[in-house]
Formats: structure tokens, sequence, C-alpha cells
């Protein structure tokens, strides 16, 4: 498992960032990101452009610092 936080990257960077640490995950790994708000839009995203996101496996979940904790599974082969 690898985990981002990603509050401190400013938002313009967020995607870009996220989208590189999911590729260089090996099949069945999950990226675990930390966010201010919900995920929701990249969670539309990956599940409409990268096929080695495993939609059905994604979680997220509200800390009670507000936190947003999502994992983003990346297919087995």
């Amino acid at each position: 498992m690898t985990e981002l936080d990603v509050r401190p990257i400013p938002p313009v960077d967020r995607r870009q960032t996220v989208h590189a640490a999911f590729e260089e995950l090996e099949p069945g790994e999950t990226l675990t990101i930390l966010n201010d708000h919900e995920p929701k839009p990249l969670f539309y995203e990956f599940q409409a452009e990268i096929d080695a996101f495993d939609a059905d496996g994604y979680t997220v979940e509200q800390a009670e610092d507000g936190t947003f904790v999502a994992t983003f599974p990346k297919q087995s082969d």
C-alpha cells in the first residue's frame, strides 16, 4: 500500500500527482490518498479512464478531523 497526503499539494497539481503515484503501483497494490474533501470526481475519472483501476475495491471514509481517506486499488494481472 502506498499512502499519499495530497492536502499540502496545490489543488492544480493534485490530479497529476495522484495519477503518477497510481501508475507506479504494481498490480494488486493500493494507493491510499488523504484529502480535504471527498474525491468523488477523481473516482469517476479513474473509473472512466484507467483500465487498471479496480472500482469495486474503492473505498472512502471520513476521519474525525475531516480528512477523507480514499483507497484506489490497482487490478491484479
